[in-house]
């Protein structure tokens, strides 16, 4: 899990991105449940489809459920759509591929207005909320938006949000979590790639052909170079490289190896 250190989020960049640590609990919160975990101090990476899956609680407790968590900020990435700006607040679309989520970046000081000064439709930004529903639509209340510098990034996010998933999971399930961050990616592969599993491998492949430097090349990018990024077995890729193929998301280029994004980016 990540923590958040009371800061509104902005701690958690470093270099235009997030810097994950370790989250704590208080006694209290440790002994509170056994089927859920409090998270006051914790933000988790999340894909937009989780969020439109979570449960909702509506207790005095918490709002919603992930993956037996319930976090206080969420994390999220994607691209920036219909960018409004009024007196108070700007408002935009994040899609990041598995969906899309109206979110609010209150602005009340010029550090605030600078900060939504930068922020572009079409940009990939990652920002920090807090998740909220009203009248039954779920949005995302902004602390902090810092524009995508590093387009690996994005990349990092969704194996970040499968790493957070498979844990939190575990935990929610007494399961001892004691596997590294890559061998959640590889224990992923057990999953039944396709059944809705948040941040699956798909998701994945096909944010690696969508990165701008991958829309960029020619000739596309060899299905080697998905296996060395991702270090999963070439079979897992080429299933996930061959459903892209069939619902037209991607298109191979100068030969059976070399595949592109559909997406014009």
């Amino acid at each position: 899990m990540y923590a958040n250190h009371q800061d509104g989020g902005a701690s958690h960049f470093y270099g235009g991105g997030f810097m994950p640590s370790q989250a704590t609990q208080t006694p209290d919160q440790a002994g509170s449940s056994k089927s859920r975990t409090s998270s006051s101090s914790t933000t988790v990476p999340l894909t937009i489809k989780q969020i439109t899956e979570a449960h909702h609680l509506n207790d005095e407790r918490a709002d919603f459920l992930i993956d037996g968590v319930e976090p206080s900020l969420v994390r999220l990435l994607g691209r920036v759509l219909n960018k409004a700006e009024r007196v108070t607040d700007v408002s935009f679309l994040l899609d990041d591929g598995t969906g899309s989520i109206e979110v609010t970046r209150w602005v009340s000081d010029p550090f605030d207005t600078n900060e939504m000064t930068k922020i572009e439709n079409g940009m990939y930004v990652v920002l920090i909320g807090k998740l909220k529903a009203f009248q039954g639509k779920r949005h995302i209340g902004a602390h902090a938006v810092r524009p995508v510098q590093d387009f690996n990034q994005i990349t990092l996010h969704f194996m970040e949000c499968i790493h957070a998933h498979l844990d939190n999971s575990r935990k929610a399930s007494a399961i001892p979590a004691t596997t590294s961050a890559m061998n959640d990616m590889r224990a992923h592969q057990t999953l039944n790639v396709g059944t809705g599993a948040s941040g699956d491998i798909r998701e994945v492949v096909l944010s690696v052909f969508q990165e701008p430097a991958s829309l960029a090349r020619e000739n596309g990018l060899h299905v080697n170079e998905i296996i060395r990024r991702m270090g999963l077995p070439e079979q897992k890729i080429r299933e996930a490289i061959e459903y892209h193929v069939e619902v037209g998301n991607i298109y191979s280029t100068i030969d059976d190896d070399h595949y592109k994004s559909a997406c014009n980016g």
